[in-house]
Parts: C-alpha cells; sequence; structure tokens
C-alpha cells in the first residue's frame, strides 16, 4: 500500500480525535463536539506545517 505522508497524517489524526473524544468527556455531545475540535486543531497544523515547509524550501 502507497500512501502520502499527508494520508497518514490523516489517519493519524482521525484516530487521534476519535481517542480523545471518546476517553476525554462524559456526554456524546460533548465527546462528538471535543472530537471534532481536536480533528479540526489536528488539520490546520498539518496544513500549518505545510505551508511552513514549502514557504523555507521556496
Amino acid at each position: 500500500m502507497n500512501s502520502s505522508h499527508f494520508t497518514a497524517a490523516m489517519i493519524f489524526a482521525i484516530a487521534t480525535s476519535v481517542v480523545f473524544g471518546v476517553t476525554s468527556k462524559s456526554t456524546d455531545r460533548e465527546r462528538l463536539r471535543y472530537g471534532l475540535q481536536v480533528f479540526g486543531i489536528f488539520l490546520a497544523v498539518i496544513l500549518g506545517g505545510a505551508w511552513v515547509m514549502y514557504l523555507i524550501r521556496r
């Protein structure tokens, strides 16, 4: 299986967000909201880091 670094980072972000959401909050609504929030933060960090690396290499 050939996957890109971005795909691997997204799989990690999804898996980690699910685990954080399930283990850290008490109600289902809080779990879902926190999981989505953590996923959004991971996504922002992944894309922000990619832009920083692009600008450094440029």
